[in-house]
């Protein structure tokens, strides 16, 4: 196979797999036409036949009922039937896990809502999924696609997973999301998963579910081509939003995302190929978006990279950081532009943490490359306005596997209030390579700026808390 944007996608069983309180702004210089190219933007959304196959025609009813099989065979009609639509007409549906299969787009209309369950049986049997990194046998995500191709979730309605205080939030062992002492948590099986990865235990070993506690993801396709995700409305996560991994050709677009849960990343391409992130609204718990490629040893096992990623014309009103690379990188990433964004950083008492954040340290191995952030303009943020750093998790030297940052283009970039303004950190021998700041300004900070080992920067336009600089 020719180097292209299916060389991304597994090697072994894959391998036939494959947007906000308004503030005001200085002017700022505009990109060529030919610097907004990306492969992402070429991307089509799949197409679906005109036939509806709504789910009360399958026995579903609104109000308390469990509509899980009646939308199962829904789904599974609209697929032999070649494909369609399975329409959640107006009402609440409760349901249990659903379970994409090619051909077939789930929509919502305006007034639907699909609120699932939070008893964890809903979702078994166990399946293959990537938890923070590292492949296991977990609990289904509550929407989820195993190997499908043309696959969709469409509509304005919302999506509730109802989580929150005693409902999957507290299994993170923290007492600010219902978490006591003496109660479940997640953390004696997230560190048994992680030495298992470590140690390269086979995937069949790796079974987890009922009693480890692991929180499933809300919408996570695997390892399927050509998805969509449009205009639904999250709410109430167990722990990551939308998931796509190892997928080829990934649209989501228009989604508004809120969910302030622990580990509630708004969106998280992990290892594809050729994806579009555009027009969406974030008030998350976590990063609201964070570009992935699997975690240390594990990571490294599969290798395949994140690549061909375009972010544009999105919102990030609360969340950890506005746009993330990492810290999950260990297969790498390559060739990502953001562009046109806002973080005004303010969403009922939360914000956000940090503007822009490429982060990694030497347990992960993998390099970042080829990213561009243009034309992004955030409001206050409480910790760093931008962040490249080595040092993530303070784990600077005891990791063999260094990382690589380099060819790093940050241009008209505006920050109104931040703790720090540049940290960007590399490690002795291993510097962060092939920096470009243009037209940055960052109106206010707190903290002297953190730049060490870094090569190849270039600065032009460069004003941090009203003084120029010329060169890091």
């Amino acid at each position: 196979m020719s180097s292209s944007a299916f060389d991304l996608l597994p090697r072994r069983d894959f391998l036939n797999c494959l947007g906000a309180a308004a503030l005001a702004w200085p002017a700022l210089p505009a990109a060529s036409a030919a610097e907004s190219a990306s492969p992402a933007a070429r991307l089509s959304p799949p197409r679906f036949p005109q036939r509806d196959f709504p789910i009360t025609r399958y026995g579903a009813r609104p109000g308390g009922a469990d509509c899980t099989l009646a939308i199962a065979r829904a789904i599974a009609a609209c697929h032999a039937a070649g494909g369609g639509r399975v329409v959640i007409p107006a009402g609440v549906f409760h349901t249990g896990k659903i379970h994409l299969l090619s051909g077939v787009n789930l929509h919502l209309v305006s007034d639907a809502t699909l609120r699932f369950s939070t008893d964890h049986r809903a979702y078994l049997p166990l399946v293959r999924t990537r938890w923070q990194g590292i492949e296991c046998m977990n609990y289904s995500p509550l929407i989820y696609a195993y190997r499908q191709h043309n696959i969709a979730v469409t509509g304005a309605g919302t999506l509730d997973g109802q989580a929150g205080e005693g409902r999957w939030w507290g299994l993170k062992g923290r007492r600010g999301f219902g978490w006591r002492p003496g109660q479940p948590s997640q953390r004696s099986s997230w560190l048994r998963l992680y030495q298992e990865g470590q140690r390269g235990t086979p995937l069949a070993r790796r079974v987890f579910g009922p009693g480890a506690h692991l929180r499933p993801a809300f919408l996570e396709p695997f390892g399927c081509r050509n998805v969509l995700i449009e205009g639904v409305r999250i709410i109430r996560s167990p722990m990551w939003e939308i998931h796509p991994t190892y997928c080829g050709n990934v649209i989501v677009r228009g989604v508004r995302i809120h969910s302030l849960g622990p580990n509630n990343d708004g969106c998280d391409p992990d290892s594809c190929s050729n994806v579009l992130i555009e027009n969406c609204s974030f008030t998350t718990g976590d990063d609201c978006i964070s570009i992935k490629s699997g975690r240390d040893r594990d990571g490294r096992r599969i290798g395949i990279p994140c690549a061909h990623v375009l972010i544009r014309n999105c919102v990030m009103h609360a969340g950890h950081g506005g746009v993330a690379i990492g810290s999950e990188m260990s297969g790498g990433v390559r060739d990502v532009r953001v562009e046109n964004c806002r973080m005004p950083g303010s969403a009922a008492g939360f914000g956000l943490d940090y503007a822009l954040r490429i982060k990694s340290n030497p347990h992960r191995g993998g390099t970042v490359s080829g990213v561009v952030f243009e034309n992004i303009r955030a409001g206050r943020v409480t910790r760093d306005a931008l962040e490249l750093t080595l040092h993530y998790g303070h784990q600077a030297v005891q990791g063999r596997h260094w990382p690589h940052i380099e060819d790093v283009v940050i241009r008209n970039f505006l920050c109104h209030e931040a703790r720090m303004g540049l940290h960007f950190e590399g490690l002795p021998g291993d510097p962060i390579t092939g920096v470009t700041l243009d037209h940055c300004r960052i109106l206010k900070t707190d903290r002297p700026d953190q730049v060490r080992y870094l090569k190849n920067v270039r600065v032009r336009g460069l004003e941090v808390n009203g003084r120029n600089i010329t060169r890091l």
